[in-house]
């Protein structure tokens, strides 16, 4: 077993072991926060293959903007982010539902690949692919930047306040006006609290 073999798997472990604790976390900050360390630990599996480029385009892409895109959508709107919010009576059926596909999609791979030996690879080169990014798809590049800049936006929307609103609901304290208190069948108007005290001062 070579030094790249031990780190592959020191990355795989590292990064299944987060995956693991995204989808069990009781706090979807921690969840999103989890979700980034996996993202993370996907590009160290790029590197540690030698694939470079897709491994900062998983840090840029992933870890730069989808995940802190999700942690600003939960920090910035006012969605539940605790136990309640990620209780289900589902959860058997969606564990079952995983690990069926995890099964089957690791089988299919190495069935697929399992035999694959490839010394040398050939394809485009870095500098073509950046070319072909910046020069040929540049518009859609710059629209999906835009999306997310409006998804961001929307969110700052959301979770903002109008004047004088504290998010919380008041008690609303009963005041009694009559002209006799001890009359039953005297006309009771209730006011918030604060409202009408002059008169019943007066």
């Amino acid at each position: 077993m070579t030094g790249l073999d031990v780190a592959f798997l020191v990355v795989a472990l590292i990064t299944a072991a987060a995956a693991i604790r995204t989808v069990t976390s009781t706090n979807l900050v921690h969840a999103a926060l989890f979700l980034a360390v996996t993202l993370a630990g996907i590009a160290g599996v790029f590197l540690v293959l030698s694939a470079d480029f897709l491994a900062l385009v998983q840090l840029v892409v992933y870890v730069g903007a989808v995940a802190v895109l999700f942690l600003f959508g939960l920090m910035l709107t006012r969605a539940p982010i605790g136990r309640e919010a990620l209780d289900s009576e589902h959860r058997g059926l969606a564990l079952g539902v995983s690990a069926t596909l995890f099964v089957l999609l690791s089988g299919l791979i190495i069935a697929a690949f399992g035999d694959v030996r490839v010394d040398v690879v050939d394809g485009p080169r870095t500098a073509d692919l950046g070319l072909a990014l910046f020069r040929d798809w540049v518009l859609p590049f710059e629209v999906l930047s835009m999306l997310l800049l409006a998804a961001l936006v929307g969110a700052i929307v959301l979770s903002r306040r109008e004047d004088g609103e504290s998010g919380q609901v008041e008690d609303v304290t009963p005041i009694l006006l009559a002209d006799d208190p001890d009359d039953p069948d005297a006309g009771d108007v209730a006011l918030p609290a604060g409202e009408g005290a002059e008169e019943v001062d007066a």
